[in-house]
Order: C-alpha cells, then sequence, then structure tokens
C-alpha cells in the first residue's frame, strides 16, 4: 500500500488516484483519527471538570475550616497561657457594669450578716433600761431606719471605691493568676476548682469578701468584723454548660496546631489544581472573607444565647464581659477578613478583565507621564535598567517580605493588613516608575 498524508491540499486527487480497498482504508482511518480525537476532547473535558470540581471543594473546606482554626487558636492562647489570659479578663474589674455588679452582690452578702437597725434598736432599748427616758427611746427608735439605710450607702460607697481601685484591679490580676491553672483544669476534667452544686457551676467570693472586711475594718466600720468566714457564690452556668465547655475545650486544643496548616494547604492546593488560578485565587479571598463574617455572626448569636440565659439585672455585665473575652478573637476574624478582601482584590485586579486592564493602563500611563516629568531619560540610566532587568523578582520579594510582616506580628488586625497593602502597593508603584528599559 502507498503512503498516503491526509489533511494536505491534494487529497482529493490522491484520492481520485486509489482503488476502492484504498479508499475505504482512508475512509476507516480518518473515522479513526475523528473519534480517538473527539475521544480526547471528552477525556480533556472530563479532566477539566474534575479538576474544577476538586478545586472547588478543596477550597470550600479550606474556607471552612479557615474560621474553626481562628476558635481554636483563641482557645489555646487564651486558655493555657496564664499570660494571655490574665490580659484578656484583666479589663474584665475595669468595666463599670461589672464593677457595680461585684459592689451590689459583695454589700448584700455583709447586710446579711450585719443588720445595723437590729443591733441599733437593741442599743436603744438596753439604753431604756437604763434609764433613758421612753419619748427620747422612741425618737431614736425613729431614726435606726434611716441610720441603716446610711449604713448601707456608706459600706457600698467603701466598697464600690475598693472595686474601682488599682488596688483591688492588682488583686483581681494576682487571683485570676493563680487559679488560671485551676481553670484549666477544670475545662481538661483535671480539678473540682469550681463548685458543682444542684446541676450548677457556681464562683466561690470568699476571697473577695475577706478583702472586703480588712478594708472596711481600716476604713473604721469595725462591725465588718462580725462577718464570719463565708463562701457566697455566684451561678455561672448549669453543669451540663460545663461539661460542654470541657469537650469543646479539648477538641479545640487538640485542632490548635494543625488546623490552621490544614486550612491554608486546602486553599493552596484548590488554588494549584484549579485552570485558572487567578480566577481561583480571587475566590478563595472571597470565601475566607465570608467565613468571617459567619464566625462574626456566629458570636452574636452565642452572645445572646448567654445573656438569655442570664437574668435581666445582669444583662449589661455579662454582655460587657463577653465582648472582653472574645475581644481578641473578633480582632483576629476582622484581620483574616481584611486579608481574604485584599487577596481577592489583587486576584481580581490582576486578571484579564477588561476593566482591570484598563485600570492597569490608566495606572502605568499615569507613573510613566509622572516618571518623565520629574526623571529625565538622561538621569540614572543605569539604575532605571537595573530595576528594570528585576522588576518581576523586586515584586516577589515585596510580596513575600509583606507576607512575613503579617505572619510575625503580634496580633495584627484588619488596619495592620491595610497598612500593608497599600505599603506593598505604593512599593510595586515605586518600581513602575524607577523601570525603565536601557
Amino acid at each position: 500500500m502507498r503512503p498516503v498524508v491526509s489533511g494536505g491540499p491534494d487529497d482529493r486527487g490522491v484520492t481520485e488516484r486509489l482503488d476502492s480497498d484504498e479508499r475505504a482504508e482512508l475512509t476507516r482511518l480518518r473515522d479513526e483519527n475523528v473519534t480517538l480525537r473527539a475521544a480526547a476532547a471528552s477525556r480533556a473535558r472530563g479532566a477539566n471538570r474534575w479538576r474544577a470540581l476538586g478545586s472547588a471543594v478543596l477550597i470550600g473546606l479550606g474556607c471552612v475550616l479557615a474560621p474553626v482554626s481562628l476558635v481554636a487558636v483563641w482557645a489555646h492562647d487564651d486558655l493555657t497561657d496564664t499570660d494571655q489570659f490574665v490580659t484578656t479578663v484583666a479589663p474584665l474589674i475595669r468595666t463599670p457594669s461589672v464593677q457595680t455588679a461585684v459592689t451590689e452582690r459583695v454589700t448584700d452578702t455583709i447586710f446579711t450578716y450585719v443588720d445595723v437597725q437590729r443591733s441599733a434598736d437593741q442599743a436603744i432599748d438596753a439604753l431604756a433600761e437604763r434609764g433613758l427616758p421612753p419619748r427620747v427611746a422612741d425618737r431614736l427608735h425613729g431614726l435606726t431606719e434611716p441610720l441603716a439605710a446610711g449604713m448601707h450607702s456608706f459600706v457600698g460607697t467603701q466598697i464600690g471605691n475598693l472595686v474601682a481601685s488599682a488596688q483591688f484591679a492588682a488583686l483581681w490580676d494576682q487571683v485570676t493568676r493563680i487559679a488560671h491553672q485551676q481553670v484549666v483544669n477544670v475545662l481538661s476534667g483535671n480539678s473540682s476548682a469550681l463548685i458543682i452544686s444542684h446541676g450548677k457551676v457556681l464562683l466561690d467570693l470568699a476571697p473577695f469578701i475577706t478583702a472586703m472586711k480588712q478594708h472596711l475594718v481600716e476604713s473604721g466600720f469595725t462591725a465588718a468584723r462580725l462577718v464570719p468566714t463565708v463562701h457566697p457564690t455566684i451561678t455561672l452556668t448549669d453543669a451540663t454548660a460545663l461539661v460542654r465547655a470541657r469537650s469543646a475545650y479539648q477538641l479545640l486544643n487538640a485542632i490548635a496546631t494543625w488546623a490552621g496548616w490544614v486550612a491554608l494547604a486546602l486553599l493552596v492546593g484548590g488554588i494549584a489544581l484549579a485552570r485558572d488560578r487567578r480566577r481561583a485565587l480571587r475566590n478563595s479571598g472571597i470565601g475566607l472573607a465570608a467565613s468571617m463574617v459567619l464566625l462574626a455572626a456566629a458570636l452574636l448569636v452565642v452572645r445572646s444565647m448567654v445573656v438569655q440565659n442570664v437574668p435581666a439585672s445582669a444583662a449589661a455585665p455579662v454582655n460587657d464581659s463577653f465582648d472582653i473575652v472574645v475581644r481578641y478573637l473578633r480582632i483576629n476574624l476582622r484581620a483574616v477578613f481584611v486579608v481574604g478582601l485584599v487577596v481577592a482584590a489583587g486576584a481580581a485586579l490582576t486578571g484579564p478583565a477588561p476593566w482591570a486592564v484598563g485600570l492597569r493602563r490608566r495606572a502605568v500611563a499615569l507613573i510613566v507621564g509622572l516618571r518623565r516629568r520629574v526623571w529625565p531619560a538622561g538621569r540614572a540610566r543605569r539604575t532605571g535598567a537595573w530595576v528594570y532587568a528585576y522588576r518581576k523578582p523586586l515584586d516577589v520579594a515585596a510580596l513575600i517580605v509583606a507576607v512575613l510582616v503579617f505572619v510575625f506580628i503580634d496580633q495584627p488586625s484588619g488596619l495592620t493588613v491595610l497598612v500593608i497593602a497599600v505599603a506593598l502597593g505604593a512599593f510595586l508603584g515605586i518600581v513602575q516608575f524607577l523601570a525603565r528599559p536601557g
């Protein structure tokens, strides 16, 4: 059989010179070629669909795992690191609503054991038995109720002043620091430092009562010595909630060390698997920002549920306490939210969309026009040529430095991320300004 080349300009003439068997063979080969090409195209389309699906799944899992990782790291840092925990809860006793709640609770506890009006009435009755005129005794009895109210106000003021003082704040920090390890043991299930009674978790106020007694005695209210060693408590939550807290603590503490890296690996893997990596990067940034919005909404829901489980009179202290405890978590989620927006915006601005191309052209034109006015071609030609030759490595190095700065900053905020992004953009603009062909 003579060799036949298919697809050339003389195919028709060659076909006409072939016999019937040769023409049949040529037709078969052509059909087989079409079938193979169609099968290859079908496999390519199938592979592309699987790549797109795999990329979407990996990016979705990474975005879902990101808030979980953030909560786990927050729980690990705030609940297992003593310094971090003290820093977190230190503002509690410095909050007016919490100071008021503690003052009222301690004052009521003291006057449960010190009945000023009854003691005054007993003293007047004793004087009446020793010859005090009944008329005078009756008038004095009429003064015992205002005396008790005034003493209650005096004691409340003294306690309020102490609670609001720097000395009490230092005592709070000291007690918090000492008790921190016990709290960790409680959450890990290795201690019973908190009192559990009748299905409730109770906080013992005995150390604070002792401090109040000493302060009141030093202020001249010696009757405070009558207060015995007592253990008034504040109900924190249900015991079932403590069990859930222990389980959640153990789970979050276990995943704190690897969840963040797994989330990052999933996002990077999803971007690498995608055909359009720029679009995948943009979608990853949007998904990351959206996951932070969901986490913020979840915090609001939890806050509302916590407030609903306490009396209305204690709602304000609980609100303030919750906001103080989770403030670092909110700072971190805002930072990650801004990171997601910056990544999505960067991917979109560098993309092939007409508006992005036009924006880049206008920016380059503006930089070139500015360079022509302030830096004529005859000046620093060597510097411009060097920057032009190494502009891409300079851009990559600037991006790496920006990422490292973000990673190694302690508690970066959303504003910090914006400053880093603006600084990176300014550096890239300077490189574009300096770069010029030799």
